[in-house]
């Protein structure tokens, strides 16, 4: 690792200090010249420099080749996980008019617990319990958000709440999630070869973690065919899955996962698939990144089949109040209940979890 980690300044030697600066979450190069960060969820430009576009086309190349994968005309983009769990897309000209661009997201080292985002501000308390009644009795969870919205941040934070001694299997396009189980196994895709041959999907995965006895199956992101097959597994009794969609609120949520197995080549009615997503995704959560650069959890809604119109009846449980912007910058405000009671109290109630209804009271 350590080897890979002095390479990688090497390459980047103009951009080094950034990714050695435990402030910035990513790294945004759009050609040699135009090199931008984001610290605590604001994007900022640096003064950082590449020589010209050869040298940055160079490091690149020589980190594409050092974790085994290519970018050339053919295959103009890489998206790859480095060795010291940072993300890394580039796309090269003629694709990208502006010279090499690249983006590098750092991941943070620690796990983060509710408690954290409790004292970021990203959630309430009560919210926070809510979610965590939410993992014990197994619902199955879908997380909804942006780019940069902290979807795979709270992904983590729920895992951390799995009750013990089940076995979980996670798959993702590249490792980003830090889960700490002690039975968990993780699954990432594979790229084809210069053959075009051995390519490894999540569909495919997510085929091959139903043969291995999951108790859970949580897929980091939810942007394909493998959309269908989490929903149909959610549906076979795989209960408290859970997975990412890219979306900007509950409902869109729904649609986003809809539309995406409607692409999985189905023999499904639009009826029966809707259907099946009623039935299979307990709640939705909406990650959003507001003005001031936070991210908070702006809604938790359970899915409780479909109104008279015929769209998901998606009951907001927990809601993000009134933003009042302050002499700082910063929005005021934070997650608050409803005044929605969720239809799963009873099992609330006779598990014995303390969390009265009166909690889903609204504020006075």
């Amino acid at each position: 690792m350590s080897v890979f980690v002095d390479s990688l300044k090497n390459f980047l030697a103009p951009v080094a200090a950034l990714l050695e600066d435990e402030s910035v979450s990513e790294i945004m190069i759009n050609g040699p010249s135009d090199i931008w960060v984001e610290i605590k969820g604001k994007v900022q430009k640096t003064n950082a420099i590449f020589p010209d576009e050869d040298s940055l086309r160079a490091a690149v190349n020589n980190i594409a080749q050092s974790v085994g994968r290519r970018i050339n005309d053919e295959e103009p983009r890489l998206d790859a996980r480095l060795p010291n769990g940072y993300r890394i897309h580039a796309v090269i000209p003629p694709c990208a008019r502006n010279g090499t661009t690249v983006a590098i997201r750092k991941f943070s080292k620690t796990q983060l617990t509710f408690k954290d985002l409790i004292n970021f501000g990203s959630i309430s308390v009560d919210a926070a319990q809510f979610l965590d009644i939410c993992m014990k009795l197994g619902k199955n969870v879908l997380v909804s958000g942006g780019t940069g919205s902290g979807k795979t941040t709270l992904l983590g934070v729920l895992c951390d709440r799995i009750p013990a001694g089940q076995r979980i299997i996670v798959i993702e396009d590249s490792s980003e999630l830090s889960v700490e189980y002690d039975h968990v196994v993780f699954f990432e895709t594979k790229a084809e070869n210069d053959q075009g041959l051995g390519e490894v999907t999540i569909q495919d995965l997510v085929k091959s973690s139903l043969r291995l006895r999951p108790d859970r199956i949580i897929v980091g992101e939810v942007r394909g065919a493998e959309s269908l097959d989490l929903v149909q597994a959610m549906n076979t009794g795989h209960k408290g899955c859970l997975g990412t969609v890219h979306a900007n609120t509950v409902d869109g949520a729904l649609l986003r996962l809809e539309a995406l197995s409607q692409g999985a080549g189905s023999s499904l009615s639009e009826s029966a698939l809707r259907q099946q997503i009623c039935s299979a995704v307990d709640i939705v959560i909406q990650a959003s990144r507001f003005a001031d650069g936070s991210r908070r959890i702006a809604t938790i809604a359970e899915v409780n089949g479909f109104k008279d119109n015929g769209d998901y009846n998606v009951v907001p449980i927990y809601q993000m109040s009134r933003l009042i912007k302050q002499a700082d910058g910063r929005l005021k405000g934070q997650i608050e209940p409803t005044g929605q009671v969720p239809s799963f109290m009873n099992e609330i109630v006779d598990n014995g979890i303390p969390f009265p209804k009166q909690k889903f009271k609204l504020a006075a």
